[in-house]
């Protein structure tokens, strides 16, 4: 993060460019950042770079109020854009830094051999916890209503036949005859 060096042509481009959308450094209102980056520049922009040259002149008239604006001073390299080579301020990282920090644990390093075996351990354990479980047996309690096309239909041959249906795990039990009306009985089984 940062702009660069500021009293160079190029930091003020950064700047300028930096500005084009925004009013301030950082936020709606002018703030500490505002005076940390105008401290930083030594004079007023040129007029090609209209952006920086309008925010300067706006903190310029906040001389009197420097002091009261919000917010905390930083070291101006945490202000600006991020992508910014060669900031001011705290100094950048080294890309040799980023290389020793693995976020996703690479698979490559060798694992150590108490690592190795704890791991085992712990697979072991998991692998007789699972053998100790008992199997669910899931069963489901299904009640079927057959009803006669009419009053004339053998119920008791109806049962015979409903009951000769075989799976695996089925067991057949109680029927009753339920009325239906008009005479009419239903098979509940």
């Amino acid at each position: 993060m940062g702009f660069g060096d500021l009293k160079s042509p190029a930091g003020l481009r950064v700047l300028n460019d930096y500005q084009a959308d925004k009013s301030y450094i950082e936020g709606y209102v002018p703030s500490q950042a505002d005076v940390a980056v105008f401290e930083a520049v030594s004079s007023p922009s040129p007029a090609g770079l209209c952006h920086a040259l309008h925010w300067y002149n706006h903190v310029k008239s906040y001389e009197k109020e420097k002091a009261s604006l919000p917010g905390v001073k930083k070291a101006l390299g945490k202000y600006g854009p991020a992508n910014v080579e060669g900031t001011t301020g705290s100094g950048g990282t080294d890309s040799k830094d980023d290389d020793d920090i693995d976020l996703f644990g690479s698979d490559d390093e060798e694992e150590s051999e108490e690592a190795k075996r704890l791991r085992e351990e712990r697979l072991a354990q998991y692998e007789s916890k699972l053998a100790k479980k008992l199997a669910l047996v899931a069963k489901s309690s299904i009640l079927l209503d057959v009803k006669p096309w009419d009053d004339e239909t053998d119920l008791a041959k109806l049962e015979e036949r409903v009951r000769s249906i075989q799976a695996d795990g089925l067991v057949w039990g109680s029927s009753k005859l339920v009325p239906v009306g008009y005479g009419i009985k239903k098979l509940q089984i």
